[in-house]
């Protein structure tokens, strides 16, 4: 069965839970610069899969696809910084990356299923 909208993708729904967390993770955060950073690229995540999806073709998906892996590279090196800025505890840190990795892995396997997808033969 086809994925008809983009709330039904897992990896949709893990990136907003993601966005949600590092949001409670960061609420209380007096540094205003790197909150707002860290959250729009939390929310991008999610945000550019739903854009692409709904692009209707498989080449825009894949590359909103790579943008959101890219926020959510974006996320990952600041959850690093911020457990060196003492921001997080190491196991707080741990956690959160282990999302984040999941998260990859999905996004990068929807970009492969997406170019192992063969265009329609429109000749036959």
């Amino acid at each position: 069965m086809a994925v008809k909208k983009f709330e039904d993708l897992l990896v949709w729904q893990k990136a907003q839970d993601f966005a949600v967390t590092i949001y409670q993770k960061f609420s209380d955060s007096k540094d205003y610069s790197f909150k707002d950073q860290i959250l729009r690229a939390s929310i991008s995540i999610s945000n550019n899969i739903a854009e692409g999806f709904d692009r209707r073709t498989n080449p825009d998906f894949i590359r909103f696809l790579y943008f959101a892996t890219s926020s959510n590279s974006e996320v990952r090196s600041m959850l690093y910084l911020a457990e060196r800025l003492s921001m997080l505890k190491t196991e707080e840190t741990n956690i959160l990356i282990a999302q984040s990795n999941e998260i990859s892995r999905m996004l990068y396997g929807l970009i492969q299923s997406m170019t192992s997808i063969k265009p329609k033969d429109t000749n036959s």
